[in-house]
């Protein structure tokens, strides 16, 4: 098994920033995919990044330029750092980690953008 802890979510104003992280521990796998993906109220979980064990990133269109994905293979970390918020970015952030069949989330941290 293996766990994921995130922390870093918030209440924010529209424009401003926050910094999620997620790590992980247990029984870890090597080359492993991290990523963040988010869930609002009455929507499905959707994509905002991932990142390989090598670095490479992927990220949903509507993310692109404002969050940056990255990740600390010595401590299993994987961060994401949001800018320029909007409320439209308010949800659940949850961490996912896996290789293959192999997928685990995180119990996720709340991001709340509102003036």
């Amino acid at each position: 098994q293996v766990q994921l802890v995130e922390s870093g979510g918030g209440l924010v104003q529209p424009g401003g920033s926050l910094r999620l992280s997620c790590a992980a521990s247990g029984r870890l796998v090597g080359f492993a995919e991290m990523g963040w993906y988010r869930q609002a109220p009455g929507k499905q979980r959707e994509l905002v990044a991932t990142v390989t064990s090598g670095g490479s990133t992927n990220y949903a269109d509507s993310m692109k330029g404002r969050f940056t994905i990255s990740r600390d293979n010595a401590k299993s970390t994987v961060y994401l750092q949001t800018n320029g918020l909007k409320p439209e970015d308010t949800a659940v952030y949850y961490c996912n980690y896996g290789r293959g069949s192999l997928s685990y989330w995180g119990q996720g941290t709340q991001v709340t953008v509102s003036a």
